[in-house]
């Protein structure tokens, strides 16, 4: 009888991205007694908001490579002691530039994060079910943890204050680690909860590469020559700008738009992450299910392209015919139609690095962290020039058509075959 460990993992690495969102976004719910305790007026505030973004930007592309190297066990075991005790250190940082600091190495512990969970999949998940594992990665680890972040934050805030609810998120880290340390090994050949059976069903379909634990010699030269993987970056930079444009932006657009309360924002802020757990979800299930029938893996780019066009193509009803009814059906719609490619940016750099999957999704992870920085500066900018977000949803539209044609126009299924053709060479 087949044992099923996998999921096991695939569970562990759920729990670490909650732990990793509700961490990177708690301070924005403790915003008012921080500002009052430490000093920090509204221009202070907006640098600290980005701070997390230069360090986590720098370090997902870096620590690529050391996850391929080192292996995820490692990185992510020491990245993530690192997150911990930066996040406890909150508490005391005292200021505006220490706080700033506290910030940056935040995303420098969690910038291993993806790269690692992208690595950790490849050896541990067959091809056919890298779809639904990735998806629920992101399905719940991601936009669920939107929906779930805010009520825990806050009421931590309210029992314990907003330095308890810091510690406490501290704590839930290193307890991560502990668990991660014990649980995971970086293949699962090497791992006694996995039986005979259940490393042959891993095994099939991966290429020679997959099977590897860790890379000795880094070709970052085979990395940033491969189109394939420069079209998931920018398509990932196309709709990582929708995402975070809304993270940052959608309660101030509902707020400045419709006047709407801060109670009534929370509430209508649920739907659109709703629509994201939804799609993300829907998204895996496609995936597995194209691969099954066709065992190519360029359609996943089209389905890609296909679900980034629609969510381009749900911003134009907002500033074509807006009212609260149309923004808040297309606003979630186009989240939901962006979520469906949630866990394919790291199947996809997969299939597109093989031999290097924690470089290859870390290079991706980069350029959606550098959405992150461009998408709330020019929606600002946007907004305090125009006095309008009409021009910021045009932009988002904009981008997701010209990420939706690179994937669909550049992508190649011959570079996506090298490594199984490699397989098939050595093994003659």
């Amino acid at each position: 009888m087949r044992s099923n460990y996998r999921w096991a993992i695939v569970i562990l690495v759920v729990l670490l991205v909650v732990i990793n969102y509700v961490d990177r976004s708690a301070i924005s719910y403790a915003i008012g007694p921080i500002s009052k305790d430490f000093g920090i007026n509204e221009a202070q505030w907006g640098i600290i908001s980005g701070a997390f973004s230069i360090g986590y930007l720098v370090i997902a592309f870096f620590s690529g490579p050391l996850v391929d190297h080192f292996g995820p066990k490692r990185v992510l075991g020491a990245a993530i002691v690192l997150w911990s005790v930066v996040s406890g250190l909150t508490v005391v940082a005292g200021a505006f530039a220490a706080l700033f600091v506290v910030r940056v190495l935040l995303g420098v512990g969690e910038g291993p994060g993806f790269p690692a969970a992208t690595r950790a999949a490849s050896r541990w998940l067959p091809q056919k079910e890298r779809g639904r594992a990735l998806s629920l990665i992101v399905g719940v680890g991601v936009s669920g943890s939107l929906l779930i972040g805010g009520p825990i934050v806050t009421q931590l805030i309210a029992h314990l204050g907003w330095k308890g609810m810091f510690v406490t998120l501290a704590a839930a880290g290193i307890v991560w680690v502990v668990l991660w340390l014990v649980a995971f090994k970086d293949s699962p050949n090497d791992h006694p909860r996995v039986n005979e059976a259940e490393r042959s069903y891993i095994a099939v379909g991966q290429t020679e590469e997959e099977r590897t634990v860790r890379k000795e010699h880094i070709e970052p030269g085979k990395i940033f020559s491969n189109l394939n993987l420069w079209a998931v970056a920018f398509g990932y930079f196309a709709w990582g700008y929708m995402f975070w444009g809304f993270l940052y932006w959608l309660p101030g657009y509902l707020g400045k738009v419709y006047n709407l309360d801060i109670t009534s924002i929370g509430l209508f802020s649920v739907l659109p992450w709703a629509a994201g757990v939804i799609g993300t979800l829907l998204g895996g299930f496609i995936m597995d299910a194209v691969y099954a029938r066709t065992s190519r893996k360029r359609p996943r780019y089209i389905i890609m392209g296909i679900a980034l066009l629609l969510a381009g193509g749900s911003m134009i009803p907002i500033f074509a015919a807006p009212s609260l009814t149309t923004s808040l059906l297309f606003i979630s719609l186009g989240i939901g139609f962006g979520f469906i490619t949630g866990g394919f940016w790291w199947v996809a750099s997969i299939d597109a690095a093989p031999d290097q999957p924690g470089f290859a999704a870390g290079f991706a992870d980069a350029s959606f962290a550098l959405s992150g920085l461009v998408a709330p500066v020019v929606m600002g900018f946007i907004v305090q020039s125009t006095g309008s977000f009409n021009s910021g949803f045009v932009v988002m539209a904009v981008l997701a058509i010209l990420g939706a044609a690179a994937l669909m126009l550049l992508s190649k299924e011959s570079q996506l075959q090298a490594g199984v053709d490699r397989e098939a060479v050595h093994s003659r």
